[in-house]
């Protein structure tokens, strides 16, 4: 299935090297690209892509404020942020503001390639480093964990605690001897009962804790 991808970031010859890299892959079309935040909606709203590529500090306006736009009037567009840094405070206003994912801009191209994928396809896209500023952000600072979380099933746990690891669906279903198919269905009961609106979420409620096995 092809991924319809707008890339957002002010730098132009930063900008020109993604657009090569996704369009390398057959399955990657790139349908639009913007310099800063408000250009970066509007693109959205024209193309309807399934994923943004969306860097955070931009002279004509930042990606947090066009992530949370993007979030509230297109709600099936994924926004995939694009930080300079793993311990970066714009991560976790980031999370805040709807992104379903945080890529290093040094991300070598074909694992930038494989995390376009995989955040469009739903799956997390957070480095381990990453997600460690995440839960050390989280942590205590939050309300207590959701009454959901007594609802999972264990094999619903089971497959939180894979989550929590960092596995993708097919990796969980190699562990735990699923269909690939099981486990997405496992994982989008595990959000609903949370109330969490994605998997980062549910990842850094499973840290919190104490079920990521780590």
């Amino acid at each position: 299935m092809s991924v319809r991808v707008v890339v957002v970031d002010d730098n132009e010859l930063l900008r020109a090297g993604l657009v090569t890299v996704l369009t390398s892959d057959p399955d990657i079309e790139v349908v639009g690209q913007a310099a800063d935040g408000p250009a970066g909606v509007r693109a959205c709203r024209e193309h309807r892509p399934d994923l943004v590529l969306m860097d955070v500090e931009m002279p004509g306006g930042d990606g947090i404020v066009a992530t949370r736009r993007i979030v509230t009037d297109l709600p099936d567009v994924r926004v995939l942020i694009l930080t300079m840094f793993d311990l970066d405070d714009y991560v976790v206003e980031a999370l805040r503001a709807g992104a379903a994912g945080f890529l290093l801009k040094t991300t070598p191209p074909r694992d930038l390639i494989r995390s376009v994928r995989q955040c469009a396809a739903g799956e997390t896209t957070v480095g381990p480093t990453v997600m460690a500023r995440l839960v050390d952000s989280y942590v205590g600072h939050q309300e207590p964990p959701p009454p959901g979380l007594a609802e999972l099933t264990g094999r619903e746990l089971d497959v939180l605690r894979c989550l929590a690891d960092g596995r993708s669906n097919a990796e969980i279903a190699g562990e735990l001897f699923l269909a690939e198919t099981t486990v997405k269905t496992h994982v989008a009961r595990i959000l609903a009962k949370l109330g969490v609106r994605d998997r980062v979420q549910a990842v850094v409620i499973a840290h919190r804790c104490g079920l990521a096995r780590g």
